[in-house]
């Protein structure tokens, strides 16, 4: 098949090069422009750019795809399909009817559970005990079209966002694959989302990563292992310091919610909650390297009966 891809982060790399790998031709790789990235801020392609750059592949990447000019160059690539895998950027109706065989769309849930942008980290921070990837045929919704497939991924009690999005990433590629193909030789019919149990993973905002120590030590531990490296989460020393919590795990223990419980890195959440005390694991302060939790105290020490905020 010859096919357009369009896809920016990590996640999608590996969906383009199962395509390439099964022997499907790519037209055209569409990905988000070079962003600044690293101290010396220079601009640095996109993962799928890069992947795309090491097969030799046409790269594009416009700034919107709303104007008659980009929808004219897409329109006019020789492929029957495109794929979408997390690419950043609303495709119109104009580019959805586009290709013969329509635009697909790898999506990091279980649709209808998680419609939109992070999906990953909002199945964690609800406590789901698993998520998965769907193969959607895509309309004009916000990933409401009808699926070609789905394969269920099941999530730890102690996963991060990252071991979750690398679960996630090696089971989507092979689905990707498979769908798209059967769907194309008329092996499989889309079936179109239930109405029931449509939930939205809303972009997550800076402010969400600020610990709220009345929360109960589950929620919070969901937070941190669901919010880095990004947006990430923090809290204020007694002196202002903010500082990023990078690793914790619940813990027994009770008292008010923000008080250091021992000298140790113990911190008392929800007086309501069991258990009710977060352990502090992995820390980090402004301009400096994340380091487990006993060697910031001995250079900053968090006494029993001191307050974080």
């Amino acid at each position: 098949m010859r096919l357009v891809f369009m896809g920016t982060p990590d996640f999608a790399v590996p969906v383009l090069e199962a395509f390439l790998a099964a022997g499907d031709e790519i037209a055209a790789v569409y990905s988000q422009p070079p962003r600044p990235a690293g101290r010396g801020q220079k601009l640095t392609p996109s993962p799928v750019q890069a992947a795309a750059e090491r097969h030799r592949l046409p790269v594009r990447h416009p700034v919107s795809l709303k104007t008659p000019e980009a929808q004219a160059d897409f329109a006019a690539l020789p492929a029957v399909a495109a794929l979408v895998v997390a690419y950043g950027l609303i495709l119109p109706p104009a580019i959805l009817e586009a290709p013969g065989l329509g635009c697909y769309n790898g999506h990091a849930s279980l649709l209808p559970r998680w419609r939109g942008a992070a999906p990953i980290q909002r199945a964690i921070l609800a406590g789901d005990a698993e998520t998965g990837v769907c193969a959607m045929k895509m309309d004009a919704g916000l990933d409401t079209g009808p699926v070609l497939a789905r394969e269920t991924v099941a999530i730890g009690p102690r996963m991060t966002v990252g071991e979750l999005h690398d679960d996630l990433a090696r089971a989507g590629a092979p689905l990707m694959v498979r769908a798209v193909h059967d769907f194309a030789d008329g092996r499989i019919v889309p079936q179109p989302q239930p109405t029931e149990g449509v939930t939205y993973a809303a972009k997550l905002a800076r402010d969400e990563g600020r610990i709220d120590w009345t929360r109960p030590a589950i929620e919070i531990d969901r937070a941190v292992r669901a919010l880095n490296p990004g947006p990430g989460t923090f809290f204020a020393t007694e002196n202002g310091e903010r500082v990023k919590l990078l690793a914790c795990a619940p813990a027994e223990g009770r008292g008010r919610p923000g008080t250091m419980l021992d000298d140790a890195g113990l911190v008392a959440c929800c007086m309501e909650s069991d258990p009710g005390a977060l352990r502090l694991l992995r820390l980090q302060r402004p301009g400096k390297s994340a380091v487990p939790v006993e060697a910031f105290l001995n250079g900053h020490p968090l006494p029993r009966g001191s307050r974080l905020s």
